[in-house]
């Protein structure tokens, strides 16, 4: 869930007079700071304020400076920067890991889950498991195990004693499909043909797609319960 990446900071100065070359896509930059007598705490301070809580395209989430590898004094013109080498804790799941959610909302495409420093995390409706509906009263997603039904009508005229809700803030396992990356541009809307083209939704920089349609995903007291279930049974046959 957490790795670790590698990233190289420079003045902010220095970017005015040379522009970064395209193969240094992790060369960044940072504005020259008054350091005191604590060069390091300062430097990390900077760098904390500069990247923690914020999504690198393709790298993640950062939640905070892990070290400092390296750090050297340049001087630009009648000032004095820093260039760091330094590493950062990320946030990036990899692909069939298995992580541990509270679900924030649900709606008809789906169910949101927070981490509580992360909320773009979702469930797609097909990613449910089968078959599935949404009570719309209850504004969340059911399961009825066993079931032949199929439709969203029949479903939703069972009898709910039958259904197993996934409720506003159940602890969910949840098994990551895929993560997206977006990067949507700022500004005013366009305009083609003099003809104003409607403004899509503004995306988050980083969505994690999750599934819950194996057995021990989804809420984790479905399965608590079927394992203490399973235990009664064992002890009632030794007796």
């Amino acid at each position: 869930m957490f790795n670790l990446a590698i990233l190289k900071v420079r003045p902010a100065e220095f970017y005015a007079k040379l522009r970064p070359p395209r193969n240094h896509a992790r060369t960044l930059w940072l504005y020259t700071i008054n350091f005191g007598d604590l060069p390091e705490k300062a430097l990390i301070a900077e760098l904390n304020k500069k990247y923690a809580n914020r999504v690198l395209h393709d790298v993640g989430l950062c939640i905070c400076v892990f070290d400092i590898s390296e750090a050297g004094r340049e001087r630009l013109g009648m000032g004095m920067g820093f260039c760091v080498l330094f590493r950062l804790v990320m946030f990036r799941p990899f692909a069939s890991e298995v992580i541990i959610a509270k679900v924030k909302s649900s709606d008809q495409e789906g169910i949101r889950l927070s981490l509580g420093f992360f909320d773009d995390i979702y469930i797609p409706a097909p990613y449910l498991p089968q078959p599935s509906a949404f009570d719309s009263n209850e504004r969340a997603h059911f399961w009825l195990p066993d079931s032949p039904l199929t439709t969203s009508h029949e479903l939703l005229d069972s009898a709910v004693a039958d259904r197993m809700y996934i409720d506003q803030g159940e602890v969910v396992r949840v098994r990551v499909e895929t993560d997206d990356f977006y990067d949507d541009e700022p500004g005013p809307p366009k305009v083609t043909e003099g003809v104003q083209v409607a403004r899509e939704a503004k995306r988050a920089p980083y969505n994690i797609i999750c599934s819950i349609a194996e057995q021990g995903l989804g809420p984790v007291v479905w399965w608590n319960n079927s394992q203490a279930g399973g235990q009664d049974e064992d002890t009632m046959v030794e007796d």
